[in-house]
């Protein structure tokens, strides 16, 4: 066969081909198939095609017998065809979630200008018809051939879409390497098909934008491509790897370019940024995309707690289109503006866009309680009538129908006593209040005899209860006898920091190097104007390593009482000695310091607040101690090594003081007929303990002993005897260990005002011994905020009587 049939066949085979392919701008804007490039993988076209192109490619002989390869691409151009690279097989896949693949030889683009990149799309007329699918091409981007072919036969798509798979706003079809964009029924046609370069799928921005149903703006002044969605912001640059997603910087898999004046980006840079869930058909070559612009509405519900027939409902909501089309109607279930009856309900919510759209059901489901049922006071006494001096025992039978009544502060008396004084009729009334705070009284009236059972003062020895108080005969005090008491110590040093007390400029209120055991008494007022944190730095100036103990310890503040503070501290004291459950070890290395007793520095101390901390630590080392008064936002441990020590205040003492724990030992009989007395901190039964203020190097005495711990043994106390405290040196707060239990000093009692002993002639109930001799422990710190001297007085107890 010669040159000039060889020439011919080929000829005819390849305007059969292009009869049988589709257009290059219906595919790929190419004259031969682009292969399919998703995710890293080249797909070639299948069936005839495929077949056709082998043949094509097959070697023939000329007429002098050599072999020539025809190339299809070589061949009659197809008519609307457009060059397109050639894009081999990538060996890994550039990203195995998302439509990227990987292109050795991509189309010229145009150099970047100082214009703006635009975009256009060009719908097709008409809806798609049901198997011939043929998108309209936009004239600016198709060439026209320079030898036209007319086809023997009609083109038919290699991709074909079922119309019906695209109705609806909420899908949009890509073809893979294509221009095609389907939705809705409609065939449009993008500004340029999307394009494979260095492994990353890039699309036309505003063709797809467009047909998302997003907004999409040029910034001239950043030279930025804006596109939005709702509150979301997206922002390109020309050839730029890196995008902004709400302001923040994001690296995109690729660089943005422009080909042909169209502003091309990676696919996944939008579709990760705005959550546009998409699925890969390989068979069909396409990408479809959910790119749903349904409106969304949410709301909150005020208050949190409903009262059925009670609570006006306050709804707020909330409602948004992605597209930015107008809200135009809500539609509710289940809203009511007050729910009569109890129980649990749900409330749905949804709204309509402009084009007609309803949102998905916002739903939120709530329980409407109960209305409250007012707690009943209630209670009862043992008689209605009793005689002076008798006891009046109460039972208490207050109940709250739908709850429990709390324990503190839910109960309120009036003219309840343990006994009376006065013949005549007696109205005790209760109040009581339930959680939500509604109320309920009870009012009874009982009659006093003029008959006499116990004397005030005879009742008050036998019945006012542990830890309560009761008035009697402060001057008889002074003139009680003294106790023998034989006194030793502990080896066990006071580190009191209490000078300045009221504090007016931040700084290091007291330092001192100190080993063994150390109990720390910290207590001042913060009068800087401003907040404000105190610590206790502890600093290893040894050669090695130590460790430091803390064995018990109490924190009380920050408050506005120094009174109430004071007696925290010392109650919390006394029950970490109890229970152990302050103990702990901190390591210092050479040269190193840490903050220590951190309770303290936990809660900064507002302006003209107090704290007060006792506690007990050990080292076997020396360790040099500072405390601090300073900023909130300082380093304690850089400001320990700059402050220097503030001035004193001339009244409160600070120092370092030996044998801060006295034993005191009572051998003689105690209680009887003759009531006894043991002094504390009045300086001459009890003397100060003596020290030194370190850093003024000034001999310093221990006023009031604030910081010792008494040990007292009681080793004979008679029979019947009532052991209370008394204050001799002003109002007294604070707490006392009695035989390991707990006891205040001292409780509100007898309509006596406040949870102190205020004056000299009001004592607290300490402990009272039964039929027989006992010996009795106690263990005893003074509250700071409090004052000294004090007194514990031992009395015999009158008989009972029926």
């Amino acid at each position: 066969m010669n040159l000039k049939k060889i020439t011919i066949i080929a000829l005819l085979v390849v305007m059969q081909t292009a009869a049988v392919l589709p257009t290059a701008s219906a595919q790929t804007g190419s004259p031969s198939e682009t292969p399919i490039v998703v995710q890293g993988e080249v797909m070639q076209q299948e069936g005839a095609a495929k077949e056709y192109t082998k043949k094509l490619a097959a070697p023939t002989q000329n007429a002098a017998g050599q072999t020539e390869s025809v190339n299809p691409a070589n061949s009659a151009p197809t008519p609307n065809a457009q060059p397109a690279p050639t894009q081999p097989a990538a060996d890994q896949p550039a990203d195995p979630t998302l439509p990227e693949g990987e292109e050795n030889d991509v189309p010229p683009t145009t150099p970047p200008t100082e214009e703006v990149p635009t975009d256009e799309e060009v719908p097709a007329e008409g809806t798609v018809e049901p198997g011939n699918v043929t998108p309209s091409v936009s004239p600016s981007t198709t060439p026209v051939p320079t030898k036209p072919v007319t086809p023997t036969k009609p083109t038919t798509p290699v991709v074909s879409i079922d119309p019906a798979s695209t109705l609806g706003t909420d899908k949009l079809i890509l073809v893979i390497n294509g221009n095609q964009m389907y939705q809705n029924g409609q065939a449009y046609t993008a500004a340029q098909p999307m394009t494979a370069k260095n492994g990353v799928s890039y699309i036309a921005v505003r063709s797809f934008v467009n047909r998302v149903g997003l907004k999409v703006t040029y910034d001239a002044k950043t030279k930025e491509t804006v596109i939005t969605k709702g509150a979301d912001e997206l922002r390109f640059k020309l050839d730029k790897d890196v995008y902004t997603v709400n302001g923040v910087p994001t690296k995109m898999k690729g660089t943005s370019f422009q080909q042909k004046n169209t502003f091309m980006v990676p696919l996944t840079s939008i579709t990760q940024a705005l959550g546009i869930p998409y699925k890969i058909d390989y068979k069909a070559k396409t990408i479809t995309l959910n790119i749903s612009s349904k409106p969304t509405a949410s709301f909150t519900i005020e208050p949190k707690e409903i009262v059925a027939g009670e609570t006006n409902v306050v709804y707020t909501t909330k409602s948004e289109s992605p597209s930015g089309y107008q809200i135009v109607d809500e539609r509710w279930e289940g809203r009511q503006d007050i729910f009569t009856d109890p129980g649990t309900y749900t409330i749905t919510y949804s709204v309509q866009d402009s084009t007609g759209q309803w949102s998905d059901p916002f739903s939120q489901t709530i329980t409407v309680e109960a209305p409250n049922v007012a707690p009943v006071a209630q209670f009862t006494t043992e008689k209605e009538t009793y005689r002076m001096g008798e006891p009046v025992v109460y039972t208490d039978q207050s109940y709250d129908p739908d709850g429990t009544l709390p324990e503190a502060n839910s109960r309120v008396w009036e003219n309840q006593k343990g006994a009376y004084f006065t013949p005549g009729p007696q109205t005790i009334t209760l109040t009581v209040t339930d959680e939500d705070g509604a109320t309920n009284t009870f009012t009874k009236t009982i009659t006093v005899t003029d008959e006499v059972l116990y004397t005030q003062d005879e009742y008050n020895a036998l019945f006012v209860p542990i830890g309560s108080k009761f008035l009697f005969d402060g001057g008889s005090v002074p003139s009680m006898r003294k106790v023998e008491r034989f006194n030793t110590s502990e080896d066990v040093t006071l580190y009191r920091s209490n000078s300045p007390e009221s504090v007016f400029s931040t700084g290091k209120m007291y330092e001192d190097t100190l080993s063994g055991k150390v109990r720390f008494m910290v207590h001042h007022a913060n009068y800087t104007g401003k907040k404000v944190t105190m610590y206790v730095v502890a600093t290893n100036n040894n050669a090695t390593p130590t460790t430091i103990k803390t064995l018990d310890s109490g924190f009380g503040g920050p408050s506005p009482f120094a009174t109430a503070a004071g007696k925290v501290s010392v109650q919390r004291y006394h029950q970490s000695v109890i229970d152990g459950t302050k103990r702990a070890d901190v390591t210092l290395q050479p040269g190193e310091s840490k903050v220590i007793l951190t309770e303290l520095n936990a809660i900064p101390m507002p302006n003209k607040s107090v704290i007060s901390l006792i506690a007990d630590v050990t080292s076997s080392q020396p360790i040099t101690y500072s405390t601090l008064m300073i900023d909130p936002g300082l380093d304690p441990l850089q400001e320990t090594k700059t402050l220097t020590s503030a001035p004193r205040d001339g009244v409160h003492n600070r120092g370092t003081y030996p044998l801060a724990t006295k034993i005191v030992d009572v051998f003689e009989p105690v209680g009887g007929p003759t009531p006894s007395k043991l002094i504390i901190g009045d300086n001459n039964d009890d003397p100060n303990l003596t020290g030194m203020d370190t850093p003024n190097n000034k001999v310093e005495s221990n006023a009031g002993n604030f910081g010792v711990l008494y040990k007292i043994h009681l080793d004979k106390v008679a029979p019947n005897t009532l052991i209370t405290f008394n204050g001799r040196g002003g109002k007294y707060a604070g707490w006392i260990l009695v035989n390991g239990q707990l006891v205040e000093l001292s409780a509100q009692s007898m309509g006596l005002v406040g949870s102190a002993l205020n004056t000299s002639s009001e004592a607290g109930v300490v402990y009272r011994t039964g039929s027989s001799s006992e010996s009795v422990d106690l263990e005893f710190t003074p509250a700071p905020g409090s004052n000294l001297s004090v007194n514990l007085i031992f009395t015999q107890m009158p008989e009972l009587k029926q």
